[in-house]
């Protein structure tokens, strides 16, 4: 205190001195100080700065909480695993379409697994950061390779290293394979093809698949902080909103009833109601009713963003609105689920028509998930929810076997109505083959014989379940590739 200090004794830094202010240090002890002395006893510039240096590293980790994920790394295994089981899709299902789907999703997986994003504008960044980590790694990965030695010793170890390797493995392996014969296939079968195309379709995936990682690799050391919102919006006024709302109700009320009629009383009232043939109603109004559907969780978030919550009535109305609004849209999900399967019925089974069926179901999960947050007033849950439940679907297509559930409706309406479209249940991958195995001679080996003739010989890369029960099937009892009594492939 300076009250302790003799008169002699000129003001110290921490006195809030000018010579505090300007950073130069003052000469002499400190007499009387009542802190124990520290034990850095360096110069006064180097104390300083490290202290602020020690504060930013603290203050930038509490602005950037969870920066790769949220909360921690619980959402970060999520990712993964979802990653995971997304790719193994195709060790399991045969279905070439649904491995097309399972690895777009995969990319979207794997790509939050290693950047994290909570917000809807979050995850768009994430899903435009992989392309860029690829190039921006590659003087990172220069200078870890170099050890950041200006001689480069560190790559010039890990090259002598992979030298070693190849020298012990080269000889060991060639002496291994001539000695056994089933050794000497599956090293054939793990071995990448030597030939001239062979060699440019596995540079291509080393390019491919090795940027995606090093990408990946500098975005775990580098997180980004994708922490992102927008601006607020400004509430506009209860009449704006409330009106437009309630008449959107009403309008949903009205065709709620006549849907109900359609549900509780069959498609044959409407078809003498309205005049339709059965094709005609099977087909007409369901893309209107998954139009509607879509626009619907749009009309839902917009009001969510500029609806007031200020007063108690405000929350109570916004609650009444979407709420109903909500559960009407639900019944118009039901209406359209009812046609598909009216359709599917009179018609059979697609690929198509199932996966339109699973968006469906999924648009009825997001209004029931949507209703939830709009009765909590709460939505920072939703995005990562809604993704998450687009993924639970697409893997629970893969769980059904889509193309052995086509297979399966399709044989059962045979066996009831004998209507078969052959052509279309020919041109199924493998995954079917146990079902269609259940027809009758000549269908049966119609039905099969193509897919017989396009089943691959698969090694250890390309092992594939679906196509190993088919091909156990098939060596039982061969399709006869003779038969000339197939019917002209009909699409009822």
């Amino acid at each position: 205190p300076p009250t302790d200090r003799p008169a002699s004794e000129p003001p110290t830094a921490d006195a809030g001195s000018p010579a505090s202010k300007s950073g130069t240090p003052t000469a002499g002890p400190p007499a009387n100080r009542s802190e124990p002395p520290t034990a850095d006893a360096g110069p006064p510039a180097q104390r300083s700065a490290a202290p602020t240096a020690g504060a930013g590293r603290v203050a930038g980790a509490a602005a950037r909480p969870g920066a790769t994920g949220a909360p921690g790394r619980a959402s970060q295994l999520a990712w993964a695993t979802a990653t995971i089981a997304l790719v193994g899709v195709g060790s399991v299902r045969a279905a070439g379409w649904l491995f097309v789907l399972c690895l777009l999703a995969a990319v979207a997986t794997a790509t939050l697994a290693v950047t994290g994003g909570r917000t809807p504008i979050g995850m768009l960044a994430a899903a435009m950061l992989p392309p860029v980590a690829a190039f921006r790694a590659l003087p990172w990965a220069r200078r870890g390779l170099a050890g950041r030695r200006p001689d480069g010793s560190g790559l010039s170890r890990v090259l002598a290293s992979v030298a070693v390797s190849v020298a012990l493995l080269v000889p060991f392996g060639l002496l291994f394979s001539s000695a056994d014969a089933i050794f000497a296939d599956l090293l054939a079968d793990l071995l990448p093809d030597i030939s001239p195309g062979g060699v440019v379709g596995w540079t291509f995936r080393f390019l491919l698949i090795g940027g995606w990682l090093l990408g990946g690799a500098y975005l775990l050391t580098r997180p980004p902080d994708l922490d992102l919102r927008a601006a607020p919006a400004r509430p506009v006024h209860r009449l704006e909103w409330a009106l437009p709302l309630a008449l959107l109700d009403a309008l949903f009320a009205v065709f709620v009833l006549v849907q109900l009629t359609v549900l509780f009383g069959g498609s044959g009232h409407v078809l003498r109601t309205a005049g339709l043939s059965y094709a005609q109603y099977a087909r007409s109004g369901f893309w209107q009713l998954l139009a509607v559907s879509a626009l619907t969780l749009l009309v839902l978030a917009g009001a969510a963003r500029w609806a007031p919550r200020d007063t108690r009535a405000d929350r109570l109305l916004i609650r009444v609105l979407l709420g109903a609004l909500t559960l009407l849209s639900l019944v118009v999900v039901a209406s359209a689920l009812y046609r598909m399967n009216v359709y599917a019925q009179a018609y059979g089974a697609t690929r198509l028509r199932l996966v339109v069926a699973t968006v469906e179901l999924w648009l009825g999960l997001l209004f029931v998930l949507v209703g939830v947050a709009a009765i909590r007033l709460r939505a920072g849950w939703l995005p990562r929810l809604v993704l998450a439940t687009a993924v639970l679907a697409l893997l629970g297509l893969a769980v059904a076997d889509p193309d052995r559930l086509i297979a399966e409706r399709n044989v059962d309406r045979y066996l009831e109505t004998g209507r078969l479209d052959v052509g279309y249940l020919a041109g199924l991958s493998a995954d079917a083959a146990p079902v269609l195995d259940r027809l009758p001679e000549p269908l049966r080996s119609c039905a099969l014989r193509d897919i017989a003739l396009e089943l691959p010989d698969d090694g250890v890369r390309t092992w594939n379940l679906g196509r190993a029960r088919a091909r156990d099937l098939l060596r039982a009892e061969p399709a006869r590739a003779t038969v000339t009594s197939c019917p002209d492939p009909h699409r009822w």
